[in-house]
């Protein structure tokens, strides 16, 4: 008997969202982390700015850290803007961010951010994957079971 799966997270306004991640990866697991961001971030991802389409995330000594996303600089934020491109502390309970090292450092798994969005009390957080590169046969499968799925409809719906 399958496990059961998991509650989805409670995504209220998706701010930036990496679509390409589930063709290029076989999702394992998942998990929220929380952003730990200047004001001026905040403000940026609030009015919709944002992108996570290169970033990775990467387990060090210190934590786990957001790399590479792109939150543009807040157009009213004066001397206190941030820098658009730093690294962000991702917030993760301790048993967690020690599954991820493990699997990280000794299953050869990536950390892929799925999407930014705000949570029901506001909050900024990150949809992080635990995920496996895959391979080009395995793209083009991922394609031919996609337009399947795609003529599967196209035919029930000139027949129904």
């Amino acid at each position: 008997m399958a496990r059961p799966r998991p509650a989805p997270f409670d995504k209220v306004k998706t701010v930036a969202e990496n679509r390409r991640a589930r063709f290029d990866y076989f999702i394992e697991q998942t998990y929220e982390a929380g952003l730990a961001l200047t004001g001026t971030e905040v403000k940026s991802l609030r009015f919709g700015e944002g992108s996570i389409a290169e970033a990775y995330a990467e387990v060090n000594d210190t934590g786990v850290w957001l790399i590479n996303a792109n939150i543009p600089e807040f157009s009213h934020g004066n001397r206190y803007n941030h820098e658009p491109k730093r690294p962000r502390k991702l917030l993760l309970h301790e048993r967690e961010i020690n599954k991820l090292h493990g699997a990280v450092a000794r299953e050869g798994m990536t950390l892929v951010p799925l999407s930014v969005y705000f949570n029901g009390r506001g909050r900024a957080k990150v949809e992080l994957a635990l995920a496996k590169g895959k391979k080009t046969h395995d793209k083009r499968d991922t394609i031919k079971e996609r337009d399947w799925k795609r003529e599967q409809g196209r035919l029930l719906r000139d027949r129904g």
